[in-house]
């Protein structure tokens, strides 16, 4: 005969319950290391859930480790301002997999100073493992009638000195002659708070071959 539980506990048998799935804090802090110090991002789960979700993904997967800020684009007429880009940029070993465009517009985010946003193709769920920094105000980001805008979901905490360092150095090549002559190397990006959830997929760029040593 099974006891209820109130009275197994009332004979000091100890019971198991499920624990509880894990919840983030509403903003969750990363900190991505550069050569030139350090950037602290606030990240906002409470009002763009899946996209920090993504974003972390990322993190606690290490996938972002030995990446890069690649691209500065300069406003044209006030070069202090514009945004910088980062991330795996094309490395299809380390990208996962798509999720929904969380607008501006569904999240009340807006693309002001220090907010850091999802870059993407021209497919609005084309979102994956790169992302951008915004030096000023760039509302032109931010979701508007049918123009769906891109999916801020955070802001720097500290560090924009060095956002903005990156943001002067010298550019060429592609995407418009915005890329980075020398990108700058992201050397790893970590959690400052709450608890890692690696995804357990599969890390393609860590398998060691003998053409290709792992990075």
């Amino acid at each position: 005969m099974r006891l209820p539980l109130a009275l197994l506990a009332t004979f000091g048998i100890a019971t198991a319950t499920p624990a509880a799935a894990p919840r983030e804090p509403a903003m969750v802090r990363v900190r991505l290391d550069t050569p030139y110090g350090p950037i602290v991002l606030a990240l906002d789960a409470r009002h763009a859930p899946r996209t920090v979700a993504n974003f972390l993904g990322y993190v606690d997967d290490g996938r972002f480790d030995g990446m890069s800020f690649y691209r500065s684009a300069r406003n044209r007429s006030a070069p202090s301002y514009g945004f910088i880009q980062g991330g795996i940029r094309t490395d299809a070993r380390r990208i996962l997999p798509p999720f929904p465009l969380e607008t501006t517009a569904m999240t009340g985010l807006r693309h002001v100073d220090g907010t850091i946003s999802m870059a993407r193709r021209a497919e609005a769920g084309s979102a994956g493992g790169n992302f951008f920094i915004t030096v000023g105000a760039m509302p032109s980001m931010d979701a508007k009638g049918d123009y769906p805008g891109y999916a801020a979901f955070g802001h720097v905490v500290s560090g924009m000195p060095v956002i903005k360092r990156i943001l002067a150095l010298p550019t060429g090549g592609g995407m418009g002659g915005q890329l980075l002559l020398k990108p700058v190397r992201l050397i790893a990006a970590r959690r400052l708070n709450g608890t890692p959830h690696p995804t357990g997929l599969v890390k393609p760029w860590l398998v060691k071959t003998r053409d290709r040593p792992a990075h």
